[in-house]
């Protein structure tokens, strides 16, 4: 806790939403606008103000605030969003190193293992709460796709109890290294608070949805060219896309895929989580399994 709290931010943001009080004015495309507040959280990654959050806390945000653990606030410039994965990135201005967050490697967090969730829930900033990683890999179909704008949701959730509330979205689930294995986003519930289970974007897509975000200003996606069959255990490939890479390494209809660089896959989630830390043009090795041998 100690090695994290002060590299979570709390973000505070205005913007303009349509007042319907007025059907004439609308009629007439007159209509006025309000401003709302918002709040969430933030991960400082590099000591130089450059901060990870989530899409939906900063989506049609006019301006930004980030508030760091010392009481100050700054204006926040935003460099990239990626709604497929609900994850953005923010940079600030400061005349000293700030405390930063290292990732750690999400491919290494077990079920059970202690974790917790660092953030700014209700506007109470500096929160911490501790839980078990319950399970990986959900799919929740919280992210709508798109595509004819580039929208193909990736959703790989790491499921916590740890507890999360509204205003901890886009802050740190840690492991008990203090290392950032991933961004808390949502919570299962009826009400609107916890009630017993949260679920975190995994580092591993953090980390290259970051790097992309910096160096292109978008996400650069990465695909295998196949059609995956509805199974929710297995991944299995319906068919294969023409000319597309997974054609050309030689898959089949009714191949079973096991593993991606040695990463045991086991759901059509687990696959878009491997994937999503390539670019266009990356090799990978696939483990597959074809009439129950091995390749």
């Amino acid at each position: 806790a100690e090695a994290s709290v002060d590299a979570v931010v709390h973000i505070e943001t205005a913007s303009v939403v349509a007042d319907q009080s007025n059907p004439w004015l609308s009629m007439l495309g007159m209509a006025t606008g309000r401003v709302a507040q918002g709040s969430g959280s933030g991960v400082i990654v590099e000591e130089d103000g450059l901060i990870v959050t989530n899409h939906h806390v900063i989506e049609g945000a006019r301006e930004i605030w980030v508030n760091t653990s010392d009481g100050s606030t700054h204006s926040a410039r935003l460099v990239g969003s990626d709604p497929s994965t609900d994850l953005a990135v923010l940079d600030i201005d400061t005349d000293r190193p700030l405390a930063s967050m290292d990732f750690g490697n999400s491919d290494d967090v077990r079920v059970g293992e202690w974790v917790l969730a660092v953030g700014n829930p209700l506007n109470l900033t500096s929160t911490v709460t501790a839980g078990i990683v319950s399970a990986k890999g959900r799919n929740l179909r919280l992210l709508e796709s798109n595509a004819s704008k580039d929208m193909f949701p990736i959703e790989s959730f790491l499921q916590t109890d740890a507890a999360v509330n509204p205003g901890n979205s886009g802050g740190a689930l840690v492991n008990m290294r203090g290392e950032l294995i991933g961004i808390n986003t949502a919570i299962a519930s009826r009400t609107g608070s916890f009630a017993g289970y949260s679920f975190a974007i995994p580092s591993s897509i953090v980390a290259k949805v970051t790097r992309d975000l910096m160096e292109f200003g978008r996400v650069q996606r990465a695909y295998l060219g196949i059609e995956v069959a509805s199974s929710a255990k297995r991944v299995e490939v319906a068919s294969t896309i023409p000319e597309g890479g997974a054609a050309a390494a030689g898959l089949r209809a009714g191949d079973h895929i096991v593993a991606v660089d040695g990463i045991r896959v086991t759901n059509f989630p687990s696959l878009q989580e491997q994937l999503s830390k390539h670019r266009p043009g990356d090799r990978v090795n696939l483990t597959l399994e074809r009439k129950s041998q091995s390749l």
